[in-house]
């Protein structure tokens, strides 16, 4: 069974500003607003980076469960970690023995969309999320991802950014968030150059990092692949999201810029 990193979801309390953020730094176009995350008391914005996605969630309503995580977080963070599997079936029937609860179930099969939200609480660091596209050409790289609508393949710009290479979970128990993540995942633990705990998916890393910024367990941050870095810390300063030559913040995440190739 293989398992991609397609999606990265954070959640923001001002979706414009940081919307024009990711834009004007990242050289992303919009393609999709989903009114389905409107029965979370959401709105959100999708950008397509390459083949895989980054998506930005806001409250629209009082007392919902984006909002409360920001709050718990100190404001806009990274929010969901958004997976293609080959199997969602098997998935499913892996994590029932593991005894992690479904926060919430999606079955639209006249979509081609089936897929599964796993509870934070038994998964720690973040939502993980399971998705399965079932219809045409739903297991090929850069196929359907019902999430993004139909249409998103024109709003593809890939001039400074061409994929998400991995996320990074931070925890002040690294060791023991990436045992139950691997475990999840079924791949086995391996490590960075620097130690780090890594799940090698199929197009990604999940790196597990210790906790260092005073914010707790959560997704920490992203790395990008970068083809003009120039142009991305330029944009970077003129938004005032300028970290490092390597690093970028954009929707409370650290976003490291990684060379291709």
């Amino acid at each position: 069974m293989w398992i991609r990193l397609r999606q990265i979801a954070v959640t923001t309390g001002d979706l414009a500003r940081t919307a024009s953020d990711v834009q004007s730094v990242l050289g992303v176009e919009p393609c999709f607003t989903d009114p389905g995350v409107g029965i979370f008391g959401l709105k959100n914005l999708l950008w397509p980076v390459g083949t895989q996605f980054l998506e930005c969630v806001t409250p629209i309503e009082p007392d919902t469960a984006a909002g409360r995580y920001q709050q718990r977080r100190g404001g806009d963070t990274g929010y969901m970690v958004i997976m293609q599997v080959s199997d969602v079936g098997a998935r499913r029937a892996h994590v029932d023995e593991m005894g992690i609860r479904i926060a919430f179930d999606m079955n639209h099969p006249d979509q081609g969309h089936v897929g599964m939200q796993l509870h934070p609480v038994d998964t720690g660091g973040a939502f993980f999320e399971m998705d399965q596209m079932t219809g045409p050409d739903g297991d090929a790289v850069g196929g359907p991802w019902t999430p993004a609508g139909k249409f998103w393949e024109p709003y593809v710009n890939t001039a400074r950014v061409t994929g998400i290479a991995a996320a990074e979970l931070q925890s002040p128990d690294p060791d023991r968030l990436a045992e139950r993540w691997s475990e999840i995942a079924q791949i086995d633990l391996g490590a960075d150059a620097d130690g780090h705990p890594t799940i090698e998916l199929d197009n990604a890393t999940l790196r597990f990092v210790a906790e260092a910024d005073g914010r707790g367990e959560g997704l920490g941050g992203i790395d990008m692949t970068t083809v003009d870095r120039d142009a991305v810390l330029t944009a970077a300063r003129a938004a005032d999201c300028y970290v490092n030559d390597s690093q970028v913040a954009l929707a409370g995440m650290r976003i490291n810029l990684v060379d291709a190739g």
